[in-house]
């Protein structure tokens, strides 16, 4: 049952950040938006470091100084995978009109509803393999530090789900439908997570490859997209900010949850 709710707790996020398109008439403003682009970087950053990285690495402890090999490798292939992703699949990102990927002939939405895919994939996969650690009863991993990666999770998924619904309604789509889309963005991460946490019980020993490999797959998303959007043009200093407060946020609750 914890699992079930872990799982679904960032897609509840998600859902409530897409249904802020009832409740703000206009499109979000430029200063908001860096703000809660700032905020997600830092949580996925912390995510990946406290939760992640640092459990890969304690889990090896036993071997000393080659405790580091499985999270550098594991960091790198994440990294790696999601770069693959980025370059094998035609997606289009808000608030640009160029498709990247292969060209296709897929409809604008389809595009963006794949860009987000490709972005949410590595929320779902942290959350479901610091589940599958603190059932193996991997070293620095326990239920209650993986609900914090659930909620921390969550919590940043609030401001994706707007950022994904509101230039959707902006667009010229009904409240219904940016609101749908927006929820259903966050529906690969519960798939995700669970098909990671299948795989990780079959497969205990490379537990520790795992976790590194899902926060190489956040922190490409952090680099590649969040930190440019972020940072361009005016307001910058705001997603600095919001980045702190993030970050800053992740790390208490992993530290007193966990």
């Amino acid at each position: 049952m914890a699992l079930v709710i872990g799982l679904l707790i960032p897609l509840a996020g998600t859902v409530l950040g897409a249904a802020f398109v009832f409740l703000m008439k206009d499109e979000m403003s430029p200063r908001l938006q860096k703000s809660l682009l700032g905020f997600a970087s830092g949580v996925m950053v912390a995510a990946s470091v406290w939760s992640l990285l640092i459990p890969a690495m304690e889990m090896e402890e036993a071997k000393d100084v080659w405790s580091v090999f499985p999270a550098a490798v594991g960091f790198l292939l994440g990294m790696g995978f999601l770069l693959l992703l980025d370059e094998l699949t035609p997606h289009l990102h808000l608030g640009t009109d160029k498709p990247e990927g292969p060209r296709s002939h897929l409809s604008r939405t389809a595009m963006l509803a794949l860009a987000v895919t490709i972005h949410n994939l590595p929320e779902g996969m942290a959350v479901g393999v610091v589940f599958a650690g603190a059932a193996n009863g991997a070293a620095g991993l326990s239920l209650a530090s993986a609900l914090a990666v659930s909620i921390g999770i969550a919590i940043q998924n609030v401001p994706e789900g707007a950022i994904i619904s509101m230039p959707m309604r902006a667009a010229g789509n009904s409240k219904w439908r940016s609101f749908a889309i927006g929820s259903l963005s966050g529906a690969v991460e519960p798939i995700g997570g669970l098909a990671v946490v299948l795989l990780a019980s079959l497969m205990t020993p490379v537990l520790p490859y795992m976790l590194a490999f899902a926060a190489g797959a956040m922190f490409y998303v952090v680099i590649e997209e969040l930190i440019p959007e972020a940072s361009e043009g005016e307001h910058s200093n705001l997603s600095t900010i919001g980045f702190a407060i993030g970050f800053v946020l992740m790390m208490v609750l992993d530290v007193v949850m966990g």
